[in-house]
């Protein structure tokens, strides 16, 4: 037996603060050495962060980077153990990718990496160049500061495995596990035993298992130890990096660390046999075939052994349950991780959100109850660092921690109820019983008095006073008297924010939430400038439907029953006069439901489908209950609207990526903001394939003199369809 004892991580790094990420990777070594393990690997670009994204441009961050390579080097930290670093590495002119390879206080290789994720969140080609020379592995100059202090003046650099006495291991980073012809093909077939990919993957909801099946799947058929590691956390930005540092062998997950998680530093402990892994690919015909033929490799050797002989009291690994959470999971557990990390990260003092009773809001507030129960209950299994900072944000004194969520709900989440006239007690009531359960401390205030005096004051300026649409006002007024209301709720929120710690002699400032969903960013169906208008946003890639299965779960498995009521109600703005004969309702107003809009997401971005392909798709998918005509004016009616609003997504609050199809402008869907939202060329298309369509429909029918008049009407279709002026773009 050749058993050999690997340990992964999870870390919670943060860009650009070298000495945090430092210590965090020290911590994972000397875990790592306590479990007896051999082999630690980290998370890509763990010493810098991987988050730096411009950062990675300035040479200051290349330079700390070796800075503190050094200083993993010079102590004892890689004594007996071998060591992958994520890092930045400049080669020649050329800015790589790279993990670094140690062992015993020496630089075995530098392994760059050879395919860069580049879309979706991804701009690993904004900073990084792809190392194309796969046939060779050069001399690398190593900095003199680096040099002098290890007694190596080059190592190698490229593609490559190390072969020690009893194995042989590589590196396999991020990306390339998921390209078209992976490294770990043809590195098994050159006798690569142990594969070690180093990941920044952050969270998405239900993608878990792509990745799972990825790891399984190289080492299922071609034999191998796959270790995976990634970041965890929120290390700066919108994305949230959701662990699951992972041990495979031969396609069974012998070892997997948690995906949501407080702790900074988490790592997962495999003891394996190797010889399975030879024993397998000698049962296999075609795995021998193909190696006896294979494009050589090159390696670097170093005369060591990793293995240990048999001994009857180690106990190996065995295969386990893979562990995955249900999206209503996933969205209570993981925007409730990333919030954590930017409240203790941020300086705030806590949170204010505008909680109006309603889906979305109920949603943000019942994900921060999850955060508050989280925290609790890493502090009771012993988690210092979650203590601490829970004692700071909490302003806890005479040796005071929290042991109960609503507690500490109470001293660091503000929720505010902006009723107006318009407002119904019923949502009024909700926002009330499920801050009770929660625990926020909750305001109920009127802001009447603040919308009068803004239309006395225009009313003053120009002699008129706006009407509701219901009350006889036109469109212009209707939408106006809805936008006031939104708008000076988010001015009210912010003052709140920054005054209630003040007035209760807390120190600090409260950082403002946003709830509005993917779906209502993507038709524009929010107020520029809201109470959407916020710092962060835990939902804002998170569609409506996810959301009230969200709700529904949480009002069981979180505690707090009354989000049941919630979810069962209809989504209303509550922006409009309640009239015996009329309410106002959200789907009524967009003229589509929020399961459509869904639909129309996934299509644009996932699909990347434009207005003809989308239509012609939807032919497909509704055929059976709507004409094409139908379905025409469906798209033709979203594109417009998304159109029209779309520079709204220029100023969206920073929100937690959930969802592939998020409109998010800032890094993830980037495209135009100023459109002709007439679509004349795509819409005159769609009307000529439903002309088309109809044209068929008939024929079949075999009803000629209907043809002959489908025909002749042909011409007064077109753009004019579409609508035939520029709607209010400020709405």
């Amino acid at each position: 037996m050749r058993l050999l004892k690997v340990a992964t991580c999870n870390l919670n790094q943060w860009a650009m603060d070298f000495d945090f990420n430092t210590n965090q990777i020290k911590d994972s070594i000397a875990k790592a050495k306590q479990a007896g393990a051999i082999i630690r690997l980290g998370p890509e670009l763990e010493i810098p962060g991987y988050g730096c994204e411009d950062h990675f441009l300035e040479l200051d961050t290349v330079n700390h980077s070796w800075e503190c390579l050094k200083e993993l080097l010079v102590g004892d930290w890689t004594d007996g153990i071998v060591c992958s670093f994520g890092m930045p590495v400049i080669q020649g002119s050329e800015r790589y990718n790279t993990q670094v390879l140690c062992l015993n206080r020496k630089i075995i290789m530098i392994r760059p990496k050879m395919w860069l994720a580049n879309d979706g969140n991804y701009r690993e080609l904004r900073w990084f160049t792809a190392w194309k020379q796969r046939d060779q592995l050069v001399d690398f100059q190593l900095p003199p500061q680096i040099s002098e202090t290890l007694g190596q003046t080059s190592v190698p650099f490229g593609y490559g495995f190390v072969k020690f006495h009893d194995t042989a291991i590589a590196a396999e980073v991020c990306e390339e596990l998921f390209t078209p012809n992976p490294p770990h093909s043809e590195l098994a077939l050159n006798g690569v035993e142990v594969f070690m990919n180093a990941s920044g993957s952050h969270h998405q909801l239900r993608k878990l298992d792509v990745r799972l099946r990825a790891f399984i799947g190289a080492t299922h058929t071609r034999g191998g130890v796959y270790m995976y590691s990634n970041h965890q956390g929120c290390d700066g930005g919108r994305l949230y990096y959701d662990g699951c540092a992972s041990v495979v062998v031969n396609g069974d997950v012998v070892a997997q660390g948690s995906q949501f998680s407080l702790k900074d530093v988490e790592v997962v402990v495999a003891q394996i046999d190797l010889d399975v892994v030879a024993s397998l690919r000698g049962s296999l015909s075609s795995f021998q075939e193909q190696a006896s033929c294979k494009t050589k490799v090159l390696s670097v050797e170093v005369p060591y052994s990793l293995c240990r002989p048999f001994n009857p009291k180690i106990r190996l690994s065995i295969p386990l349950k893979i562990k995955y959470h249900t999206p209503e999971e996933e969205i209570a557990f993981g925007p409730g991780c990333w919030l954590w990390d930017y409240l203790r990260r941020s300086g705030a003092s806590g949170f204010l959100l505008p909680l109006s009773g309603g889906a979305d809001s109920s949603s943000v507030a019942a994900i921060v109850g999850c955060m508050c129960q989280l925290v609790v209950k890493e502090i009771a299994d012993g988690d210092e660092q979650v203590k601490a900072d829970a004692i700071r944000i909490g302003n806890y004194k005479d040796g005071q921690y929290p042991t109960d969520s609503r507690e500490f709900a109470k001293r660091i989440f503000y929720t505010v109820f902006m009723g107006s006239e318009n407002s119904s007690e019923m949502t009024r009531s909700r926002a009330k019983v499920l801050a009770d359960e929660i625990g926020s401390w909750h305001l109920d205030v009127s802001i009447d008095v603040v919308v009068s005096a803004f239309l006395s004051l225009f009313q003053t300026l120009t002699g008129k006073r706006p009407r509701y649409k219901v009350d006889g006002g036109s469109n212009v007024e209707n939408l106006s008297l809805q936008n006031i209301q939104a708008r000076v709720r988010m001015v009210l929120a912010f003052m709140l924010a920054s005054l209630l710690p003040w007035v209760h002699s807390k120190p600090g400032f409260y950082l403002v939430l946003g709830s509005s969903n993917v779906d209502e960013g993507l038709r524009g169906y929010l107020t520029k400038y809201d109470c959407s208008a916020a710092d962060i946003n835990p939902i804002g890639s998170i569609s409506k439907q996810d959301l009230r299965a969200f709700l529904r779960w949480a009002a069981i498995h979180l505690g707090y029953s009354s989000l049941a009521e919630v979810e069962a109600a209809p989504p209303t703005a509550e922006l409009e006069p309640i009239r015996s004969n009329y309410t106002q309702l959200d789907e009524v107003d967009m003229g589509m439901t929020y399961e459509e809009l869904s639909v129309y997401g996934r299509l644009r971005k996932i699909f990347r489908c434009g207005p003809v392909s989308m239509f012609q798709n939807l032919c497909y998918r509704w055929g059976a209950r709507l004409t094409p005509s139908q379905v025409a004016e469906k798209v033709k009616h979203f594109f417009k609207y998304y159109s029209i609003n779309r520079h709204k997504m220029t100023v969206l609050t920073p929100s937690y990526h959930a969802e592939s199809y998020s409109p998010e402008d800032n890094r993830f869907d980037l495209r135009q903001f100023l459109y002709n939202v007439r679509w004349p060329y795509q819409f005159r298309k769609i009307d000529e394939l439903v002309h088309e369509l109809d044209v068929k429909d008939v024929q079949d029918s075999g009803d000629h003199e209907t043809v002959a008049a489908i025909s002749e009407g042909v011409g007064g279709m077109g753009v004019a369809a579409a609508g035939s002026g520029n709607p209010n773009v400020g709405f």
